[in-house]
């Protein structure tokens, strides 16, 4: 598509060293991605920046602008800011594939590196796990209060290391009532 070549670096053309490029992310670019159900507007400005070497290309995204959220409570849409870095390494090698999550392979003829599916993803991934409208967030930060006492959960350990400290608080602060129940008992 047309569309998505706008988000390609030209990284043959570009001599060692440094080098800045800058990507608008508008409407647009959200309604360009197939599957996307999370986000559908929004206003940033994808900066990158790309550190050419001899053996391989350093992409640094610095992301910063407003998405359009839906809030998880409410379901009315709020503005949400971001501002975020994310880096990206591609390496020149015999063939193109995935190395890791943030290293790639390329070969040395690679004309472009099409940047706007990691954009997309580094966007997803920068979004609040709970979507909250600002006008609701200091009611959930009282429930979250409220909750301080509520249930807690142990995991194994925790709950080895609370029986030791309930023995050993027992043995040290024991009330005189008891001490006469257990003699008592123990005359029977």
């Amino acid at each position: 598509m047309k569309f998505w070549k706008t988000f390609d670096i030209e990284v043959i053309k570009y001599k060692e060293g440094l080098h800045e490029v800058d990507f608008p992310i508008g409407d647009a670019f959200f309604q360009q991605v197939e599957g996307n159900e999370l986000l559908e507007k929004g206003n940033l400005t994808a900066g990158v920046k790309i550190d050419k070497g001899a053996n391989l290309i350093e992409l640094t995204f610095h992301i910063v602008g407003k998405v359009e959220l839906v809030c998880d409570r409410s379901l009315e849409t709020f503005e949400h800011p971001l501002d975020f870095t994310e880096k990206m390494i591609y390496k020149f090698g015999s063939e193109v594939k995935e190395i890791d999550e943030s290293v790639m392979m390329i070969t040395r003829d690679t004309p472009s590196i099409n940047v706007a599916q990691l954009i997309y993803e580094f966007i997803l991934l920068a979004l609040p796990l709970k979507k909250i409208h600002p006008d609701y967030k200091n009611e959930l930060d009282e429930e979250d209060n409220e909750l301080e006492g509520g249930f807690v959960y142990l995991d194994d350990a925790s709950t080895e290391d609370s029986e030791e400290e309930t023995k050993e608080e027992s043995t040290t602060a024991v009330d005189p009532r008891w001490e006469k129940l257990k003699k008592l008992k123990n005359k029977e």
